[in-house]
């Protein structure tokens, strides 16, 4: 979870049974996008962020364990909530990778 997504969000996926690390618990704040996609990747986890940076690195082709990325005032928290709880539960890591969904 990028460093910006709201804690309530990251509380209620976990509320859900989801395994959630953010980039806080990560110590990945203030490093480079770059560093930080890598670091997800690496780990086999999908980034999910409002940061449209993410978009380019996946443009530019780097490979990746997937990106979820919406504008950052597009929904509520609960909306947020519900939609990566969804997500969750459609798809995997495989289908994921190097894939960016769209909220």
């Amino acid at each position: 979870m990028d460093q910006h997504y709201p804690r309530p969000v990251t509380d209620g996926l976990r509320r859900g049974g989801i395994d959630v690390l953010t980039a806080q618990e990560a110590e990945l704040c203030g490093l480079p996008d770059v560093k930080q996609l890598l670091h997800a990747t690496a780990q086999q986890r999908i980034m999910v962020t409002f940061d449209p940076d993410y978009l380019a690195l996946h443009r530019s082709g780097m490979a990746h364990g997937g990106i979820v990325w919406c504008p950052q005032q597009k929904y509520g928290i609960g909306m947020l909530i519900e939609l990566l709880s969804l997500l969750h539960g459609v798809t995997d890591r495989d289908s994921m990778r190097n894939r960016v969904e769209y909220l």
